[in-house]
């Protein structure tokens, strides 16, 4: 059911009055390397280089600074999987606010630490947000602390909305802004912020296809439940819209699109590469529909376009992860096995055979128990750097004309 709450270009001036103590706008910077994909100029808008490393600040402080002596002394409560943590746990410390925060068990450490040195109190409850919030409630009512909810309140949204104004303060040429999608709070006072001061800019937001909650709700004109909730953006996977946000999306925002897991290592490893920015994954979301975009067959778009990089607090080994994971996905990585004689100078005549095709070999497992082959034979997995799919196929092409069967995948991965 839609709500009666309605956030207002006003809500969003008071909180950029609020926010201009306590925050710097984020830098907005021109990136090359996307803009030649695009075929438009695109802008990064860095979120995160915001406080507590995403645009979250924004939206927890607004909300509780408006809390009454009373709502201040009751303390406040939050569930996150890590960004609006770091958020409520930062602004309860400026304010002087006590602060508890449900993490979902599965939580990223860098988090977790960043939310306990806020001096926020942490426990970890579930898998999911869902059920950190589902936590964050019982606590609420058992207690009578506030909850600071991670996107559903007009608050929220109004602080949120203020990275959408200076968008504009600082690209008022812009005609295109593209914003990573989870429970709509960041998109929702973006979208606001547009309609009100520039109505023609089109305005996209990016799901994660393996947590998207946004197309089925907005095929059925309320919130529904997504499917599944299996995504590495950790920072996006909200299993339902919100009843604040839901209907602002629905009539303020012009596209709703998705996003694979593979786009979103694409994305990161991309932003990594060529703006030397560090993104989780949820950040990246963005970025990885526009590089989906420039290389469809689609129309490009109108430039200039923003992109939000909303978050940069990512576990150093999900970034490992991420690193492989990407230069797999852009045909970096090469994986396969051969079945060679288990004689003498066969394996180095095979890694010579891939040096000549200019594959570097990162990994070689060398097995000779295998039920697939005899016992003559030995079965030989390669993990080989490669510079891209052509190449890929340049390596596989010249083993096999070499006399090399292949086995398991023997395609680029």
């Amino acid at each position: 059911m839609d709500s009666d709450v309605t956030v207002t270009i006003a809500d969003i001036r008071a909180a950029r009055e609020v926010l201009s103590k306590v925050i710097r706008p984020t830098p907005l910077k021109f990136n090359r390397a996307l803009s030649e994909r695009v075929g438009a100029d695109v802008f990064l808008k860095c979120e995160n280089l915001q406080r507590a490393g995403s645009f979250k600040i924004r939206g927890a402080y607004t909300r509780m600074s408006r809390l009454s002596p009373q709502e201040r002394a009751a303390g406040v409560v939050a569930a996150s999987a890590g960004n609006h943590a770091q958020g409520v746990a930062l602004a309860a410390q400026m304010l002087g606010i006590a602060s508890k925060v449900y993490m979902p068990v599965r939580a990223p450490m860098p988090k977790l630490a960043a939310t306990r040195a806020y001096g926020a109190e942490v426990e970890q409850v579930g898998e999911t947000l869902d059920e950190s919030l589902l936590a964050a409630r019982a606590w609420a009512d058992e207690t009578g602390a506030i909850l600071i909810h991670p996107f559903d309140h007009a608050d929220i949204v109004a602080g949120q909305g203020t990275c959408g104004w200076e968008i504009l303060d600082q690209c008022p040429d812009v005609r295109t802004v593209v914003v990573g999608l989870g429970g709509g709070g960041l998109l929702a006072g973006i979208a606001t912020v547009m309609r009100a001061l520039k109505p023609d800019v089109h305005v996209i937001g990016v799901q994660a296809e393996q947590a998207a909650a946004y197309p089925d709700s907005l095929a059925a004109g309320h919130p529904v439940k997504a499917a599944r909730m299996a995504t590495m953006a950790d920072g996006i996977a909200v299993g339902l819209p919100g009843d604040v946000t839901f209907p602002i999306v629905r009539d303020l925002v012009d596209e709703v699109v998705t996003v694979s897991e593979a786009s979103l290592s694409r994305a990161a490893l991309f932003l990594l590469e060529r703006a030397k920015l560090v993104v989780e994954p949820a950040g990246a979301a963005a970025t990885a529909y526009l590089l989906d975009r420039a290389a469809g067959d689609g129309p490009p778009l109108e430039g200039p376009v923003v992109t939000v990089l909303s978050g940069g607090n990512i576990d150093p080994l999900l970034m490992l992860r991420i690193i492989r994971h990407g230069m797999t996905a852009a045909g970096r990585y090469l994986q396969f096995s051969v079945v060679v004689p288990d004689s003498p100078g066969n394996l180095a005549q095979l890694l010579t055979d891939c040096a000549s095709v200019d594959a570097n070999v990162l990994d070689v497992e060398h097995l000779r128990t295998s039920a697939e082959i005899r016992v003559d034979q030995v079965e030989i997995g390669l993990v080989l750097e490669t510079r891209g799919p052509e190449h890929q196929s340049r390596v596989l092409e010249a083993l096999r004309a070499k006399g090399y069967v292949l086995l398991g995948t023997d395609q680029p991965l």
